[in-house]
């Protein structure tokens, strides 16, 4: 008899209306949970039976999960806030237009409806073959499918593989640490923040999970400071279609540029490596220079340095370094 698709097995349900309920749940059952945010992703692992967790904690009805409101000279972003809200959100438009233009190239208004910013940040990663159930190195497995002869690699990574070539999907991801943005992550150990560029984490460090998130670690909210704020910024999503997509590669800037001088950058791309990758070394390079044809050769050059493409993907080089480029050339405040 075949496998059977599209329908759930048997879970035990919780839907707490407090934070300290939800993360009692965590506590208690371990891995043997799964988080539910808006479901986009959940309800695919669970349909096609890859992932069947005992206990399923569902947060939405958690009030004090949800919600964009001003901190400080900043502004905190509930995890269970909806992509469409912080798409629209007048203040993150006013201020951090970067991420309203990621959260706006997320899939569809329909999924950006019941998407939360949340569930964008953690979701799993898109490879075909470790998301339908094949025993490969991040499923506990002792090979990468993806990299193998023959292999169908196209949208896999040109950086960073170790093990797994996997890709993360996140939009709002590259927006986000390029804001230089923090993760509040509470847990039964308390609530501590980590920097978003150190929040995702790839394969080299675990390759069993794209984040820092343990089974009992909840990530409650997202705080973004005001450093950045007005400052030039720019998003752009390459991806096969306009809409119900992933990004084939995607970048994400913010500059402070004074009198055509960049002081300092911070510019990153996605879909090229398990994490957003920090272009670190397209920053120092810009850094002091004029935007200028010399300056922006020079970004693109070093922004592939190292780049090792699969069988399908070496276009991703010449997606990279254009991307970045724009990144620099066309950042509006």
């Amino acid at each position: 008899m075949g496998e059977i698709r599209d329908m759930m097995g048997t879970f035990e349900l919780f839907q707490p209306m407090e934070l300290e309920g939800a993360l009692d749940l965590l506590r208690a059952h371990g891995s043997d949970a799964w988080v539910l945010s808006g479901g986009m992703d959940t309800f695919d692992w669970l349909k096609d039976r890859a992932k069947s967790p005992r206990v399923v904690v569902d947060l939405g009805s958690i009030e004090e999960l949800k919600g964009i409101e001003a901190n400080g000279d900043g502004i905190r972003i509930g995890a269970m806030a909806k992509v469409s809200e912080v798409a629209t959100h007048p203040e993150i438009l006013a201020r951090f237009p970067v991420l309203a233009q990621a959260a706006e190239k997320v899939a569809t208004p329909q999924i950006r409806n019941q998407g939360t910013l949340g569930g964008n940040l953690c979701q799993d990663t898109r490879c075909w073959y470790y998301r339908s159930g094949w025993p490969c190195y991040r499923a506990g497995g002792n090979i990468c499918y993806a990299n193998a002869p023959n292999s169908l690699n196209r949208e896999h990574c040109i950086f960073e593989a170790n093990r797994c070539v996997a890709v993360s999907p996140s939009d709002t991801a590259p927006a986000l640490i390029a804001l230089e943005a923090e993760m509040e992550i509470q847990s039964v150990r308390g609530m501590q923040r980590v920097s978003a560029e150190e929040f995702f984490i790839g394969p080299g460090t675990d390759i069993t999970r794209m984040t820092v998130l343990q089974p009992s670690d909840l990530l409650t909210g997202i705080h973004i400071p005001g450093t950045w704020a007005g400052r030039p910024s720019y998003f752009e999503k390459v991806a096969d279609r306009k809409a119900w997509d992933f990004a084939l590669v995607n970048v994400a800037s913010t500059l402070d540029v004074r009198e055509g001088v960049i002081y300092e950058a911070r510019i990153v791309v996605g879909g090229v490596a398990a994490r957003p990758l920090r272009m670190h070394r397209v920053e120092n390079a810009i850094a002091g220079r004029p935007i200028n044809d010399e300056t922006l050769e020079e970004a693109a050059r070093q922004a592939v340095q190292g780049a090792r493409p699969l069988r399908f993907n070496d276009f991703k080089i010449a997606l990279t370094r254009n991307l970045v480029k724009r990144s620099i050339r066309e950042a509006r405040a």
